[in-house]
């Protein structure tokens, strides 16, 4: 990263983290425009103190995102990709799944893409629990009842999860989290990786505490393997969920409106501010 930005003005950042070591090495650095809407792998004090700016492309992928979610719950609830494989495989076995109509979705984490997950759910039928320390008025129109954590835990049969990654967030799906979990819960993850205890997680699907998980983020990128990928009821994807070529143009556009705007000497449009900050550490954003 440092031979290949060290003497840049800008830098367009993906999903890599940008340690505050390299962030000092990046001696003209004016402006990180993160090509994405996240930013936890960015050493944030670090540019504030270098003064470098940092921007973000908020809700250039909301729609795709939600899209994606319900992917991973429709794969998982009817073994889509299970009876794909079976039967390239030469088999014939139909293995049908559960019905999404009339069933509870609890979506934690219910910002712009939670909400936009709330909006397909009423089209499926489904009671719709959201947990989040900000509670928004649009969910509700679309027959979100707020709740706590573990009532939305306990009730629901899909859980679906939308928060940043924060030291609140890190591992709040954790043991105990599982145990008050159905056991025919179905859990999907296009968040953060380490908003999930990995090892718990492999705990409870060996011991039947829920019945399937389906994740698109990860530590590292590509991930090394992992036995839990051998299983039937595990579904991993390369960390796609709102990458689509529509959303990927649209966030290439907002990024580069991010440099030109540093560029001209004016704020960017979309630059992370204290406000941005709180939020993210409160698990808001």
């Amino acid at each position: 990263m440092i031979e290949f930005a060290g003497k840049a003005d800008a830098l367009i950042l993906g999903n890599d983290n940008l340690s505050s070591g390299v962030i000092k090495r990046l001696k003209n650095m004016k402006i990180i425009a993160r090509y994405g809407t996240g930013f936890d792998g960015v050493d944030l004090k670090e540019a504030e103190k270098h003064g470098i700016t940092i921007t973000f492309t908020p809700a250039t992928n909301r729609e795709e995102t939600a899209d994606f979610t319900w992917g991973l719950i429709l794969d998982l609830a009817r073994h889509i990709t299970r009876m794909v494989n079976a039967t390239k495989a030469g088999e014939w076995k139909k293995d049908p799944g559960i019905s999404l109509y009339g069933k509870t979705i609890g979506i934690i984490g219910v910002g712009q893409v939670g909400t936009a997950v709330a909006r397909r759910a009423m089209g499926f039928g489904m009671d719709i629990l959201g947990y989040d320390i900000l509670e928004r008025t649009e969910p509700t129109v679309y027959g979100l009842i707020y709740t706590t954590l573990n009532e939305l835990l306990r009730r629901s049969d899909i859980v679906t999860l939308h928060v940043p990654l924060t030291n609140i967030t890190r591992h709040m799906i954790n043991a105990r989290e599982f145990r008050i979990m159905k056991g025919s819960a179905l859990l999907v993850n296009t968040a953060r990786s380490c908003v999930v205890n990995e090892k718990a997680l492999g705990e409870a699907l060996g011991k039947g505490q829920i019945a399937g998980y389906a994740v698109d983020v990860f530590d590292e990128e590509p991930p090394a393997y992992n036995p839990l990928f051998d299983l039937d009821n595990y579904i991993i994807t390369p960390h796609v969920a709102g990458h689509t070529l529509q959303s990927s143009l649209r966030m290439g556009d907002v990024t580069v409106d991010n440099i030109l705007a540093v560029k001209d000497g004016i704020t960017p449009p979309d630059i992370v501010t204290p406000y941005h900050l709180v939020e993210h550490i409160l698990g808001r954003a």
